[in-house]
């Protein structure tokens, strides 16, 4: 009796970890697409300053060429973001995180403004020490048809 209550209580604490950590990553996982949804919200309410709050001191945006650092970030997407209508937007379908809690990798379609997909982002997001997730890479590229 004594050794099935022992075995019983070894196998609860066992799968009691992988629980909660897979709790974790689900819970991290909401809150970066949280993150990229009110990101891409930035360019339909075009609001640049609003948009680099999202992205971390040292990240690097692949446009063509590489832009580092948010200073450049800004310099390159500048552009994007005059005139009154967004020429683009985007929206999370994957987000998957690391375990450890600390990076993320969101993808999804870009959408012109008729709907239609034009491309398809990939953003990693990293838990800065602030509390708060950034992107560090963003890398857009043509639609793609490939299986998952």
């Amino acid at each position: 009796m004594r050794t099935t209550n022992l075995l019983l209580l070894t196998v609860a604490l066992m799968a009691s970890p992988r629980r909660a950590a897979t709790q974790t990553v689900d819970h991290f996982a909401a809150q970066v697409r949280e993150q990229e949804t009110a990101f891409a919200s930035t360019m339909a309410e075009r609001d640049l300053g609003s948009f680099l709050s999202y992205v971390s001191d040292e990240a690097v945006f692949f446009t063509g060429k590489v832009l580092r650092g948010v200073e450049a970030i800004e310099v390159g997407w500048s552009p994007f973001f005059e005139g009154e209508s967004a020429p683009f937007s985007w929206k999370p379908e994957s987000v998957e995180v690391l375990d450890s809690g600390t990076l993320a990798l969101s993808s999804g379609p870009v959408l012109d403004p008729g709907g239609n997909q034009i491309g398809t982002f990939n953003s990693v997001w990293r838990l800065e020490p602030d509390g708060r997730w950034r992107v560090v890479f963003d890398k857009g590229c043509p639609p793609c048809d490939c299986p998952e």
